[in-house]
């Protein structure tokens, strides 16, 4: 009887610590690591918008670095993403396909022109960009832009709900899509505003000024003053002439009377 009881305390003793050795493992593995707050939030965002799956598939994966910060998610919807068949070595593949490796809100997206190629986290997947300049209009490859700005709260992930899956085979290439593809713009806000031109030389001063910068003009005068200028002239050339006259003949007569 002392032995079966010996026998029953070890195995529960060996049982209770592989449970508690198991529970730790676990609880480790369920504890996030700090760095991806961003990620976490832009999953709180996607279920209060109702997508459920793709966040499933996220946490299906081990935690992928290229998922924690700089990245846009275009989310299929739950019933678009339950009519598709994706096999099980490709999930990772599925969710690099639909991420752009840069934060871009539905107004940055905007700024990229029809044309244009726009890169994904899967390297050799690229992206057609065609923009009818507004919601609904602006399609990558085979898909639209929805439901824009559904993950606004962290600093560096952004998401956007699309009306289909992105084909896993993409109808561009390297070779034909070198002119086209440009770089992901910046936000606005970090973009530098241009260089301001230096201001215009002053204009060149003369050596000599004109006269007329030192002298006005003068007023023309009324027509009748004319006449009035020209009698006061002949009065005072007569007045001359008289005071000649009398210094000549005033010597001449003192002469005479000697």
């Amino acid at each position: 009887m002392t032995i079966k009881l010996m026998a029953t305390h070890t195995i529960l003793t060996m049982f209770a610590l592989l449970m508690a050795a198991q529970f730790k493992s676990i609880s480790s593995t369920n504890l996030p690591p700090k760095d991806d707050q961003d990620l976490r939030l832009a999953m709180e965002e996607m279920q209060k918008a109702n997508y459920f799956t793709f966040v499933m598939l996220l946490n299906m994966l081990p935690l992928d670095p290229k998922f924690l910060a700089n990245v846009t998610f275009l989310m299929p919807n739950d019933r678009m993403l339950s009519k598709t068949v994706i096999p099980d070595n490709a999930f990772s593949s599925f969710l690099h396909r639909h991420s752009i490796p840069s934060p871009l809100i539905f107004e940055h997206l905007l700024y990229i022109p029809t044309g244009s190629v726009l890169p994904s986290l899967m390297p050799e997947y690229l992206m057609n960009v065609s923009n009818g300049g507004g919601r609904r209009t602006f399609v990558l490859n085979n898909v639209k832009i929805i439901s824009p700005n559904i993950c606004t709260v962290g600093s560096s992930i952004r998401c956007h709900g699309i009306d289909g899956v992105l084909n896993p085979e993409s109808n561009i290439s390297l070779h034909t899509c070198s002119n086209t593809m440009v770089p992901v713009p910046p936000p606005p806000s970090l973009v530098a505003p241009p260089p301001l031109l230096p201001p215009p030389p002053p204009s060149p001063v003369p050596f000599f000024s004109s006269p007329e910068d030192d002298f006005p003009v003068p007023a023309p005068l009324p027509a009748d003053s004319s006449q009035h200028i020209s009698g006061s002239s002949k009065l005072s050339l007569g007045r001359k002439m008289l005071k000649s006259m009398a210094t000549i003949l005033v010597p001449l007569m003192i002469g005479v009377s000697i």
